[in-house]
Parts: structure tokens; sequence; C-alpha cells
């Protein structure tokens, strides 16, 4: 399949994520008055979306409770900056097993929810868009699975579908992308079909060029994609999505730094990624011609 560059991508920026960053780095908010700040910096500098978790205000642990996820939205919405919000539904799959010789009993950390606990903020806040992670995998660390059953996926799709939200599809290998194909043919998924291929991260697919396009190539081509890498690689994956025909994700979720030694601000990511976009001749879209291409409804601040 030949090469066929995105001429008009948008930018997604993942702010915060859920990750073990926030005692790495200074930049990456914690409090949803530092998570909607950096996301407005973002919009700012360019991104149309942006992609949020909550942590906890004290500690930076990631958190799933629906009361920062409000007071989140209702900042970005209240504020001067138009932007897509996208909220996450990861939080809550998360299994820990001990040892290899004594798996159980499962081990701290495991966080593992119902379906409607896992959208709840989704169906409060009703955000533009929220992610939707179409599988399970072994992830990172050594007994660590994230985990996203078929029936949890299709109890959760179902949910979000009926709330009028768009699910973005997170794709971290072949099978993941296979599945959200069948959610699609049940009626679960609604067109246009958003996925988001997620490269590098260990164990998934892994982002040399090659699994990258074997990706792309099994996408319908009916469907929109957004891709991103992790580490040194967000920024050349920039450039590969737009190449491959896709739209682009950067952020501190995924990337703390700038260059060598120099650690990145959100919009400084989403900045040097607008570069990259516009030296190869593209012309960044931005939230409102991003929603008439997801087909997405934008909802007015809450009034008190």
């Amino acid at each position: 399949m030949p090469l066929e560059m995105n001429p008009r991508p948008f930018i997604t920026c993942a702010v915060t994520g859920s990750g073990s960053t926030q005692d790495k780095s200074p930049h990456v908010p914690r409090s949803p008055a530092d998570i909607a700040a950096s996301a407005i910096d973002a919009a700012k500098a360019g991104a149309a979306v942006v992609h949020c978790h909550v942590r906890e205000p004290d500690t930076g642990v990631p958190s799933r409770r629906p009361e920062l996820y409000r007071e989140l939205i209702d900042r970005i919405r209240d504020s001067d900056t138009d932007v897509v919000v996208n909220f996450t539904t990861g939080m809550g799959g998360d299994l820990i097993f001990g040892d290899p010789e004594n798996p159980l009993p499962l081990q701290a950390g495991t966080d593992m929810a119902g379906a409607s606990e896992r959208v709840q903020p989704i169906l409060e806040c009703l955000p533009e868009l929220c992610t939707l992670d179409c599988g399970t995998m072994n992830f990172a660390e050594a007994d660590y699975v994230m985990t996203n059953t078929p029936g949890m996926l299709r109890a959760m799709s179902s949910m979000i579908q009926n709330s009028g939200v768009r699910p973005e599809i997170e794709v971290f290998e072949t099978g993941h992308l296979w599945y959200c194909k069948q959610l699609v043919d049940e009626g679960l998924i609604d067109d246009p079909v958003l996925i988001q291929m997620c490269m590098g991260i260990p164990w998934g697919a892994p982002d040399d060029l090659n699994t990258f396009m074997a990706m792309v190539n099994n996408t319908p081509s009916n469907w929109i994609f957004s891709a991103f890498s992790i580490s040194r690689n967000q920024m050349p994956f920039t450039a590969a999505a737009v190449l491959a025909g896709g739209n682009v994700r950067v952020g501190l979720e995924d990337n703390i730094w700038l260059d060598r030694g120099e650690l990145a601000t959100n919009a400084q990511l989403v900045e040097r990624a607008a570069t990259v976009i516009t030296n190869l001749g593209c012309t960044i879209i931005g939230p409102e011609e991003t929603r008439e291409r997801l087909s997405l409804v934008k909802r007015p601040p809450r009034l008190n």
C-alpha cells in the first residue's frame, strides 16, 4: 500500500497519564487545576484534543474519582480556550500477580472495577471523546496485566455509545485492531471509527516501521487513525503518523523529555510536533474542524 500523507492532521496532547512519572518531572500535572492549565496551554500551542487522566492532588497517584474529572472538565470548559476533551476509561483493569510460584493472591496495586464504574466519569461529564483500550496485554512490568475482556469491552462500548460520547479505540497490537473490527460489526461502535495506534509499549506492538505499517494497512480505509510512540521515538512518530495518513499524539503521558537532559512541558511537545508537521507541508487543524471530521458533540459549560 503506497503512503498517502494526511495534509490536514490534528494533534492530541496526552496531558498526564497514569504512569509513575509524577515524581520524575515537575511538569507532570497532578491536581485538576494543574491538569486543566496544562491542557489549556497545550491547546494554545496547537493541540485540537487533550487526552486526560486524573491524579490524586496531594500524591500524584492515578485516580478514578469522578469528582476530580468533573472539576477538570469544568475548568477546561469554563476557560476561553476551545479544545476537544478526551477522558480515559483505562483505569480499573489492573491485575498485579504474585511471583511465578505464588501468583495468588493478587498483589497491592490490583484495581479491578465493573464496566459501569469504569465509565462513570464519562456518563457524568460527557466529554466529546473517551478512550477504550481494546484488549488485554502484558504491560511493561513483570507481573502486571492490563485487563479488558471481550465481555467488558462490549458492555463499556454499549454504555459509551448510548451516552453520545465517541470512543477513541486504543490499539496496542494487531489483536486489538481485530477485536475493534468485531465491535464495529456488532454495531457497538458507530462511524466515524477513530483508533489510536499505541506503539513501542512493552509488550505490545514494537515501534518499528514495518509493524506500524502492518497496522496501518490492516485499518479500514474509512476509519480515522492517530498514532504515537513513547520516549525518544515520540517525535519521529509524529512524522511517521502523518506520512502514513494519520493524526498525531504527543504529551507527557508518553514522554517527559524535550531534548537530552531537558524536561518538557506539554505545550513544548505540541509546539515541537507542530513544527515537524508544518515542515512536511501540512496544515494542522483545530478543534472545530476536528469535531466536524469526527462527528463530535460540543457541550457547553455546566451552569452553576
